[in-house]
């Protein structure tokens, strides 16, 4: 017996997405040896400096224990710095060492060649609704 479902499967579509834009940027990844999450971490600091670590977990999408790992590793590869929030003993913030920052700067050239692409291909209408619905059904989910 098989369930009729009156729609798609829209978290596998949006996996799905997630994985078809993944294809152009992994390599770029690959050859600066980062992982996927790695550059997640990167990003965010790269977008806003220094970052309390739950934060940091929050907008890369990487669950506490995890993010543990991948900053020990990124520390150990010159590419963060952890140390005690000076203004909370309790809290730990994170920044992209120099490092760090310059491999930022060299992938985002080929991330945002990548987006350039992706919004001739579909157009740049296409892509602000894209963006537009995308808010939407976060901002939905989490009211």
């Amino acid at each position: 017996m098989s369930t009729a479902f009156a729609h798609r499967n829209l978290p596998r579509l949006l996996l799905q997405a997630r994985e078809s834009l993944m294809v152009r940027t992994r390599p770029s990844l690959r050859e600066h040896g980062l992982s996927d999450q790695q550059w997640r971490v990167l990003r965010v600091l790269g977008e806003h400096g220094t970052v309390e670590t739950g934060r940091v977990a929050r907008e890369a999408y990487i669950l506490g224990p995890s993010l543990t790992g991948v900053l020990a590793r990124m520390e150990r590869d010159g590419l963060v710095r952890r140390e005690r929030d000076p203004a909370d003993q309790r809290r730990t913030v994170v920044e992209a060492t120099a490092k760090g920052l310059k491999m930022v700067e060299r992938l985002s050239r080929s991330v945002e060649g990548h987006y350039q692409w992706l919004e001739k291909s579909l157009g740049r209408q296409k892509l602000a609704q894209l963006y537009e619905l995308l808010d939407e059904l976060i901002a939905l989910e989490q009211s």
